[in-house]
């Protein structure tokens, strides 16, 4: 008889029956990342997070923190003082995993001025050869 430790041992992200699939889906897809980046660094009520995650709507916003705090990544503590309200905020299972999709966020923000340049210079060409190191300075005027 195998243990919960051995068979977590035996668990792949590359194996389609791994539970880990599923949790990687909802911390790393799009609306999940942001919303575990929002709660970074402190506890948010529902429309505060609704506010720092432009674009999403009431429902999926939803949808998303019920997914996340089924995983065990975020906290819902419910307040009863008036008029009622709910916070979220990170667990000590998913603060790390924030941390890990901050310190992403951080390095798509070091390399967004040459990941421009590099679809700047596709769209002129047609083609995608262009040198993953292209020029900083025309890469920065991209950017701004």
């Amino acid at each position: 008889m195998t243990t919960a430790t051995e068979r977590a041992r035996q668990m792949s992200v590359f194996d389609p029956e791994c539970t880990s699939r599923e949790v990687l889906e909802h911390a790393t897809g799009r609306w999940g990342a942001l919303v575990l980046a929002s709660l970074a660094d402190k506890p948010l009520r529902f429309a505060e997070v609704r506010r720092q995650v432009t674009g999403i709507g009431d429902r999926m916003l939803s949808q998303t923190l019920q997914r996340l705090h089924a995983d065990g990544l975020v906290s819902r503590t419910e307040h009863s003082a008036i008029p009622p309200h709910v916070t979220y905020a990170l667990t000590g299972i998913g603060a790390p995993i924030a941390d890990r999709i901050c310190e992403l966020i951080d390095t798509i923000y070091q390399q967004l001025p040459a990941i421009v340049a590099h679809h700047y210079a596709c769209t002129d060409t047609g083609s995608s050869s262009v040198a993953p190191d292209a020029d900083a300075a025309t890469a920065q005027a991209a950017v701004k």
